[in-house]
C-alpha cells in the first residue's frame, strides 16, 4: 500500500487550468440545479393558490335580486342622510365686513387721499433732513439783530450766541 501512496502522488494532476474548469462545472451545475427546484416551488404555490381561487369562486351565492320597494327605500335613506349632513354643514353667513363703512373717511381728491392716508399727523418724522436750510433761514435773520445789539462782538462771538439761541428756538425743527 505504501507503493500505491507513491505512485498516486506521482499521476496526481496538478494543472491549475483543469481544476479551475472542474470548479466552474461544478458551480453551473449547482446553480442548474438551484434554478430547477426554484421553478417546481413556483408551479406548486402557483397550483396552490388557484385552487384556492376556484374554491372561492365556487362557494360565492349570486347576490339576491332587490325589488323596486327596496330600491325606492335605500334611496330614501340616503337622500335623509344627504339632506342631514347639509343641515350640519350650513353656517351663518357673516357680514362682507370690506363693505361696513364704519370710521371711514372718504376722500374726494388725491389730496383728501393723501391727508386720510396721512398716519403721522403733522409730525415730521426726519426733522434732520430740514436742519441745514432753517439754520440758514434763522441766521439770516437773526445776525443783523444781534449785531445791531451788540455792535463790538466779533462775528464768530455773535455767532455763538447764535448758537444757543438756536437750540432753544422754536424754528429749529429738532425741537418739534
Amino acid at each position: 500500500s505504501g507503493i500505491n501512496a507513491e505512485y498516486g502522488e506521482a499521476w496526481k494532476d496538478d494543472d491549475k487550468h483543469a481544476s479551475k474548469k472542474a470548479q466552474r462545472k461544478n458551480a453551473e451545475e449547482e446553480k442548474r440545479k438551484a434554478a430547477l427546484e426554484r421553478k417546481k416551488l413556483a408551479a406548486q404555490l402557483l397550483a396552490e393558490e388557484e385552487e384556492t381561487i376556484a374554491a372561492a369562486a365556487s362557494s360565492k351565492v349570486p347576490p339576491k335580486k332587490l325589488t323596486q320597494a327596496e330600491l325606492n327605500k335605500r334611496k330614501e335613506e340616503l337622500e335623509a342622510k344627504k339632506e342631514a349632513e347639509s343641515k350640519e354643514k350650513e353656517e351663518p353667513i357673516h357680514e362682507n365686513l370690506n363693505r361696513v363703512m364704519t370710521d371711514i373717511e372718504v376722500a374726494q381728491s388725491v389730496e383728501q387721499a393723501i391727508a386720510a392716508l396721512d398716519v403721522n399727523d403733522g409730525v415730521d418724522m426726519h426733522p434732520e433732513k430740514r436742519v441745514k436750510a432753517a439754520w440758514t433761514a434763522f441766521e439770516q435773520g437773526r445776525i443783523s439783530q444781534l449785531r445791531a445789539e451788540n455792535p463790538s462782538l466779533r462775528l464768530s462771538q455773535i455767532r455763538q450766541m447764535l448758537r444757543k439761541e438756536w437750540q432753544k428756538s422754536p424754528l429749529n425743527p429738532l425741537n418739534k
